[in-house]
């Protein structure tokens, strides 16, 4: 528990741009501009092309529009290679399945039902939220042994977090469900300073964005469920 507290403290000394987490109160912003000029200029251009399709992804997400799949697609391929690079094990795994459920989700959108025009948005019945939460719950602890035990991560805890979390929203995402937008609200607020921690400064800044672009996901969403005005699946 002493390793989490003090990785907590230095973790956020880092995501200021300060020596010491005393410093924080009084952090130039000219220090914090600096920095993240001097991380975009570091960026690869590979990870710019992730960026890019990953903002439209979730774009599309929000719209429901079918192009939400092949922009994701694009994006989670590069992620898987970016998160090798550094040592983000969990979540070069969760991009993998990212990829197969953007397949996934590809399908269930472009299949509705017999006598149906579209797959409608619908909420979680209470069997599924259990489910959901369950789901969550095992595989952080599965992805929190397996870091601990056969990796050399060094964020085992939050990378866990991050990765759990996604892989609920992404299959709620693929039955479009409305829930999905809570996991992801919750994932991409833990993903902002890790990835800042390790250094990828834009995707850390995309991650942001994501949560922005997330809340209104579920205010558009909750709006788009009761048009549809189907019963839970």
């Amino acid at each position: 528990m002493k390793s989490a507290s003090k990785f907590y403290r230095n973790f956020i000394a880092d995501f200021f741009f300060v020596k010491n987490i005393s410093q924080i109160r009084s952090v130039d912003w000219q220090y914090i501009v600096e920095g993240i000029e001097s991380g975009i200029a570091a960026m690869s251009w590979l990870e710019g092309i992730a960026v890019v399709f990953g903002l439209a992804s979730v774009y599309y997400s929000m719209k429901e529009n079918i192009l939400v799949f092949p922009t994701g697609i694009v994006s989670t391929l590069i992620y898987v290679w970016i998160c090798l690079q550094v040592k983000l094990y969990a979540d070069m795994g969760i991009n993998a399945y990212y990829f197969s459920m953007s397949i996934f989700g590809w399908y269930i959108w472009t299949n509705p039902k017999p006598g149906k025009t579209a797959v409608p948005i619908t909420w979680l019945s209470k069997t599924g939220i259990f489910q959901s939460l369950a789901l969550w719950i095992f595989s952080y602890l599965v992805l929190y042994f397996v870091l601990i035990n056969f990796t050399d991560s060094d964020v085992p805890y939050w990378d866990s977090f991050t990765t759990s979390s996604a892989f609920v929203g992404m299959w709620l995402m693929a039955k479009k469900k409305v829930e999905n937008w809570i996991a992801w609200i919750i994932t991409d607020l833990v993903s902002v300073p890790l990835y800042f921690y390790k250094g990828l400064v834009l995707t850390s800044f995309q991650f942001l964005v994501f949560t922005i672009l997330a809340v209104l996901g579920l205010i558009a969403w909750v709006k788009l469920a009761k048009g549809y005005a189907q019963p839970n699946a």
